[in-house]
Protein backbone atom coordinates (compact mmCIF):
# COMPACT_ATOMS: atom_id res chain seq x y z
CA UNK A 1 0.00 0.00 0.00
CA UNK A 2 1.18 3.35 -1.03
CA UNK A 3 0.20 6.79 -0.29
CA UNK A 4 1.08 10.21 -0.62
CA UNK A 5 -1.04 10.29 2.57
CA UNK A 6 -0.03 7.86 4.22
CA UNK A 7 0.80 7.45 7.72
CA UNK A 8 2.86 4.72 8.87
CA UNK A 9 3.05 3.94 12.85
CA UNK A 10 5.85 2.66 13.66
CA UNK A 11 5.54 0.62 17.44
CA UNK A 12 8.48 -1.25 18.63
CA UNK A 13 7.40 -3.85 21.37
CA UNK A 14 9.18 -6.21 23.64
CA UNK A 15 6.82 -8.89 25.77
CA UNK A 16 3.62 -6.55 24.97
CA UNK A 17 1.37 -9.28 24.39
CA UNK A 18 -1.43 -7.70 26.64
CA UNK A 19 -0.87 -3.97 24.91
CA UNK A 20 -0.91 -5.28 21.37
CA UNK A 21 -4.70 -5.50 20.45
CA UNK A 22 -5.26 -2.19 22.95
CA UNK A 23 -2.38 0.33 21.25
CA UNK A 24 -3.97 -1.04 17.55
CA UNK A 25 -7.62 -0.31 18.44
CA UNK A 26 -6.61 3.05 20.38
CA UNK A 27 -4.65 4.10 17.68
CA UNK A 28 -7.20 3.03 14.73
CA UNK A 29 -10.14 5.18 16.57
CA UNK A 30 -7.86 8.01 17.17
CA UNK A 31 -6.82 7.82 13.49
CA UNK A 32 -10.07 6.91 11.97
CA UNK A 33 -11.90 9.90 13.70
CA UNK A 34 -9.25 12.09 11.98
CA UNK A 35 -9.60 10.77 8.69
CA UNK A 36 -5.61 10.19 8.37
CA UNK A 37 -4.93 6.88 6.43
CA UNK A 38 -2.83 4.61 8.01
CA UNK A 39 -0.75 1.79 8.08
CA UNK A 40 0.18 -0.22 11.80
CA UNK A 41 3.49 -1.41 11.20
CA UNK A 42 4.72 -3.41 15.20
CA UNK A 43 8.26 -4.83 15.33
CA UNK A 44 8.64 -7.70 17.88
CA UNK A 45 11.72 -6.90 18.81
CA UNK A 46 12.12 -10.98 19.99
CA UNK A 47 9.70 -11.47 22.71
CA UNK A 48 9.72 -14.31 24.76
CA UNK A 49 5.97 -14.20 25.03
CA UNK A 50 2.99 -14.14 22.62
CA UNK A 51 3.51 -10.54 21.56
CA UNK A 52 3.90 -12.07 17.85
CA UNK A 53 1.34 -14.14 17.45
CA UNK A 54 -0.66 -11.83 19.11
CA UNK A 55 0.37 -9.41 16.18
CA UNK A 56 -0.25 -12.11 13.64
CA UNK A 57 -3.65 -12.96 14.57
CA UNK A 58 -4.34 -9.67 14.14
CA UNK A 59 -3.20 -9.07 11.28
CA UNK A 60 -5.59 -11.54 9.69
CA UNK A 61 -8.68 -9.18 10.03
CA UNK A 62 -7.41 -6.02 10.08
CA UNK A 63 -5.29 -4.85 6.90
CA UNK A 64 -3.98 -2.02 8.54
CA UNK A 65 -1.61 -4.22 11.05
CA UNK A 66 1.94 -5.05 9.31
CA UNK A 67 4.04 -7.30 11.67
CA UNK A 68 7.61 -8.05 11.38
CA UNK A 69 9.68 -10.36 14.52
CA UNK A 70 13.37 -10.52 14.94
CA UNK A 71 15.08 -13.72 15.26
CA UNK A 72 16.66 -12.85 19.14
CA UNK A 73 16.20 -9.20 21.21
CA UNK A 74 18.33 -6.99 19.07
CA UNK A 75 17.22 -3.78 21.16
CA UNK A 76 15.08 -0.86 20.74
CA UNK A 77 17.61 0.90 18.38
CA UNK A 78 17.43 -1.86 15.66
CA UNK A 79 13.38 -1.84 15.65
CA UNK A 80 13.17 1.67 15.27
CA UNK A 81 15.31 1.17 12.59
CA UNK A 82 13.56 -2.20 11.01
CA UNK A 83 10.31 -0.27 11.41
CA UNK A 84 11.64 2.49 9.11
CA UNK A 85 13.29 0.16 6.11
CA UNK A 86 10.06 -1.34 6.22
CA UNK A 87 7.58 1.47 6.08
CA UNK A 88 5.69 2.20 3.35
CA UNK A 89 3.51 5.69 4.37
CA UNK A 90 5.11 9.26 3.18
CA UNK A 91 5.65 10.04 6.66
CA UNK A 92 5.74 8.01 10.02
CA UNK A 93 5.58 8.33 13.81
CA UNK A 94 7.70 6.51 15.92
CA UNK A 95 5.77 5.58 19.32
CA UNK A 96 5.93 3.09 22.37
CA UNK A 97 3.50 -0.36 22.50
CA UNK A 98 2.96 1.17 26.12
CA UNK A 99 0.40 3.57 25.13
CA UNK A 100 2.47 6.17 27.39
CA UNK A 101 2.92 8.18 24.07
CA UNK A 102 -0.48 9.54 23.78
CA UNK A 103 -2.08 8.22 20.13
CA UNK A 104 -4.00 11.49 20.09
CA UNK A 105 -1.03 13.64 19.90
CA UNK A 106 -0.11 11.96 16.52
CA UNK A 107 -3.04 13.98 15.01
CA UNK A 108 -1.24 16.77 15.95
CA UNK A 109 1.98 16.41 14.64
CA UNK A 110 0.31 14.92 11.28
CA UNK A 111 -1.43 18.21 10.84
CA UNK A 112 1.98 20.22 11.17
CA UNK A 113 3.18 17.69 8.56
CA UNK A 114 0.61 18.87 5.95
CA UNK A 115 1.50 21.89 6.88
CA UNK A 116 5.32 21.19 5.26
CA UNK A 117 7.07 20.70 8.76
CA UNK A 118 9.65 17.66 7.84
CA UNK A 119 10.31 17.10 11.77
CA UNK A 120 7.66 17.03 14.10
CA UNK A 121 9.39 16.29 17.61
CA UNK A 122 7.59 14.71 20.26
CA UNK A 123 8.74 16.75 23.71
CA UNK A 124 7.92 15.74 27.30
CA UNK A 125 6.35 18.35 29.03
CA UNK A 126 7.08 16.23 32.33
CA UNK A 127 8.48 12.74 32.75
CA UNK A 128 5.44 10.95 34.33
CA UNK A 129 5.20 9.57 37.62
CA UNK A 130 9.44 8.43 38.24
CA UNK A 131 11.68 7.71 41.46
CA UNK A 132 13.82 10.45 42.54
CA UNK A 133 16.91 8.71 41.28
CA UNK A 134 15.78 7.59 38.06
CA UNK A 135 14.86 11.09 37.22
CA UNK A 136 18.52 12.15 38.15
CA UNK A 137 20.22 9.55 36.40
CA UNK A 138 17.68 10.36 33.44
CA UNK A 139 18.80 14.03 33.83
CA UNK A 140 22.28 13.62 34.28
CA UNK A 141 22.14 11.68 31.02
CA UNK A 142 20.42 13.98 29.10
CA UNK A 143 22.52 16.91 30.21
CA UNK A 144 26.40 15.13 28.96
CA UNK A 145 24.35 13.83 25.65
CA UNK A 146 23.16 17.96 24.84
CA UNK A 147 26.73 18.96 25.99
CA UNK A 148 28.75 16.91 23.83
CA UNK A 149 26.86 16.83 21.04
CA UNK A 150 25.17 20.18 20.92
CA UNK A 151 21.77 19.26 20.88
CA UNK A 152 19.45 20.03 23.56
CA UNK A 153 17.90 16.96 24.71
CA UNK A 154 16.76 17.59 27.78
CA UNK A 155 12.84 16.51 27.50
CA UNK A 156 13.15 14.61 23.97
CA UNK A 157 12.05 11.60 23.46
CA UNK A 158 11.57 8.24 20.63
CA UNK A 159 8.10 9.76 19.77
CA UNK A 160 8.21 12.07 17.04
CA UNK A 161 6.88 12.06 12.80
CA UNK A 162 9.41 12.28 9.94
CA UNK A 163 8.69 12.47 6.47
CA UNK A 164 9.99 10.32 3.66
CA UNK A 165 13.05 12.53 3.32
CA UNK A 166 14.07 12.79 6.93
CA UNK A 167 13.25 8.84 6.86
CA UNK A 168 15.28 7.95 4.27
CA UNK A 169 18.29 10.41 5.59
CA UNK A 170 18.51 8.58 8.59
CA UNK A 171 18.91 4.73 6.46
CA UNK A 172 21.87 6.33 5.07
CA UNK A 173 23.97 6.02 8.10
CA UNK A 174 25.74 3.54 8.02
CA UNK A 175 26.55 2.84 11.89
CA UNK A 176 26.01 -0.56 13.54
CA UNK A 177 24.43 1.01 16.96
CA UNK A 178 22.81 3.79 16.14
CA UNK A 179 21.00 6.51 18.68
CA UNK A 180 17.72 7.17 17.00
CA UNK A 181 16.96 10.30 19.35
CA UNK A 182 20.04 12.10 18.79
CA UNK A 183 20.73 11.19 14.97
CA UNK A 184 16.69 12.26 13.96
CA UNK A 185 17.59 15.86 15.76
CA UNK A 186 21.58 15.52 13.97
CA UNK A 187 19.94 15.39 9.96
CA UNK A 188 18.29 18.45 10.37
CA UNK A 189 15.32 19.21 7.86
CA UNK A 190 12.20 22.05 8.77
CA UNK A 191 11.54 21.20 12.34
CA UNK A 192 8.80 22.76 15.02
CA UNK A 193 7.80 20.34 18.13
CA UNK A 194 4.41 19.36 20.19
CA UNK A 195 4.65 18.79 23.68
CA UNK A 196 2.99 15.67 25.34
CA UNK A 197 2.02 14.53 29.01
CA UNK A 198 3.82 10.87 29.48
CA UNK A 199 1.18 8.42 30.47
CA UNK A 200 1.03 5.60 33.03
CA UNK A 201 1.29 2.41 32.22
CA UNK A 202 -2.29 0.70 32.62
CA UNK A 203 -0.92 -2.83 31.51
CA UNK A 204 2.43 -4.59 33.02
CA UNK A 205 5.78 -3.15 33.84
CA UNK A 206 8.43 -1.01 32.27
CA UNK A 207 11.14 -3.81 30.69
CA UNK A 208 13.74 -1.14 30.98
CA UNK A 209 16.26 -2.29 33.98
CA UNK A 210 18.44 0.24 35.71
CA UNK A 211 21.40 -1.99 34.65
CA UNK A 212 19.91 -1.73 31.02
CA UNK A 213 19.43 1.81 30.89
CA UNK A 214 22.99 2.10 32.27
CA UNK A 215 24.20 0.24 29.14
CA UNK A 216 22.14 2.23 26.49
CA UNK A 217 23.00 5.62 27.91
CA UNK A 218 26.64 4.35 27.88
CA UNK A 219 26.36 3.05 24.58
CA UNK A 220 23.97 5.88 23.10
CA UNK A 221 27.02 8.40 24.49
CA UNK A 222 29.68 6.77 22.88
CA UNK A 223 28.19 5.84 19.28
CA UNK A 224 27.20 9.78 18.97
CA UNK A 225 30.80 11.75 20.59
CA UNK A 226 33.95 10.96 21.49
CA UNK A 227 34.13 13.35 24.55
CA UNK A 228 34.70 10.41 26.38
CA UNK A 229 38.01 9.85 24.87
CA UNK A 230 38.73 13.39 25.78
CA UNK A 231 38.75 12.73 30.19
CA UNK A 232 41.75 10.70 29.06
CA UNK A 233 43.60 13.73 28.51
CA UNK A 234 41.78 15.88 30.33
CA UNK A 235 42.73 13.68 33.18
CA UNK A 236 46.43 12.95 32.07
CA UNK A 237 46.66 17.00 32.05
CA UNK A 238 45.34 16.93 35.19
CA UNK A 239 48.08 14.34 36.53
CA UNK A 240 50.89 16.21 35.35
CA UNK A 241 49.56 19.29 37.30
CA UNK A 242 49.84 17.06 40.21
CA UNK A 243 53.09 15.80 39.39
CA UNK A 244 54.81 18.94 38.81
CA UNK A 245 53.46 20.58 42.32
CA UNK A 246 54.59 17.26 44.07
CA UNK A 247 58.16 17.63 42.01
CA UNK A 248 58.44 20.96 43.18
CA UNK A 249 57.46 20.60 46.84
CA UNK A 250 59.79 17.40 47.10
CA UNK A 251 62.78 19.34 45.74
CA UNK A 252 62.15 22.44 47.90
CA UNK A 253 61.75 19.57 50.71
CA UNK A 254 64.98 18.44 49.71
CA UNK A 255 66.92 21.72 49.11
CA UNK A 256 65.66 22.75 52.79
CA UNK A 257 67.38 19.48 54.33
CA UNK A 258 63.74 18.87 55.80
CA UNK A 259 63.06 15.63 53.03
CA UNK A 260 60.77 12.67 55.03
CA UNK A 261 60.42 9.25 53.73
CA UNK A 262 56.86 9.69 51.91
CA UNK A 263 55.80 6.40 52.11
CA UNK A 264 52.06 7.48 52.74
CA UNK A 265 52.67 9.73 49.42
CA UNK A 266 53.97 7.55 47.64
CA UNK A 267 51.19 4.73 47.94
CA UNK A 268 48.26 7.79 47.32
CA UNK A 269 50.59 8.84 44.54
CA UNK A 270 50.31 5.45 42.95
CA UNK A 271 46.72 4.68 43.61
CA UNK A 272 45.72 7.64 42.12
CA UNK A 273 47.88 7.35 39.02
CA UNK A 274 46.49 3.89 39.06
CA UNK A 275 43.40 4.25 39.21
CA UNK A 276 43.33 7.01 36.34
CA UNK A 277 45.06 4.48 33.97
CA UNK A 278 42.48 1.77 34.49
CA UNK A 279 39.92 4.03 33.68
CA UNK A 280 41.43 5.79 31.03
CA UNK A 281 42.48 1.78 29.23
CA UNK A 282 38.64 1.45 29.82
CA UNK A 283 37.45 4.14 27.91
CA UNK A 284 40.08 3.84 24.80
CA UNK A 285 38.91 0.03 25.24
CA UNK A 286 35.60 0.34 24.52
CA UNK A 287 36.30 2.83 21.84
CA UNK A 288 38.04 0.03 20.27
CA UNK A 289 35.03 -2.64 21.07
CA UNK A 290 32.90 -0.75 18.96
CA UNK A 291 35.28 0.10 16.14
CA UNK A 292 35.92 -3.86 16.04
CA UNK A 293 31.64 -4.34 16.01
CA UNK A 294 31.76 -1.69 12.87
CA UNK A 295 34.46 -3.49 10.94
CA UNK A 296 32.35 -6.84 11.21
CA UNK A 297 29.83 -4.96 9.29
CA UNK A 298 26.94 -6.97 11.11
CA UNK A 299 23.64 -6.62 10.30
CA UNK A 300 21.66 -4.19 13.01
CA UNK A 301 18.87 -6.90 12.99
CA UNK A 302 17.72 -10.17 11.58
CA UNK A 303 13.64 -10.83 10.47
CA UNK A 304 12.46 -14.28 11.03
CA UNK A 305 8.95 -13.65 10.41
CA UNK A 306 6.30 -10.98 8.54
CA UNK A 307 2.68 -10.75 8.53
CA UNK A 308 0.10 -8.89 7.23
CA UNK A 309 2.25 -8.50 4.24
Amino acid sequence: MQNDKLLSVIIPAYNEQDMISKTFHTVKEILDGANIPFELLFVDDGSKDMTYANISELSKSHSEIRGISFSRNFGKESAIFAGLENASGACCVIMDCDLQHPPATIVEMYRFWEQGYEVVEGVKASRGKESAFHKLCANSFYGIISKVTDIDMANASDFKLLDRRAMDALLLMPERAPFFRALSSWIGFKTTSVSFEVQERTVGDSKWSMWSLTKYAIRNITSFSGAPMQFVTFMGWIMLLFSVIFAAHSLYRYFTGTALEGFTTVILLQLIIGSVLMISLGVIGHYISRIYDEIKGRPRYLISKRCGY
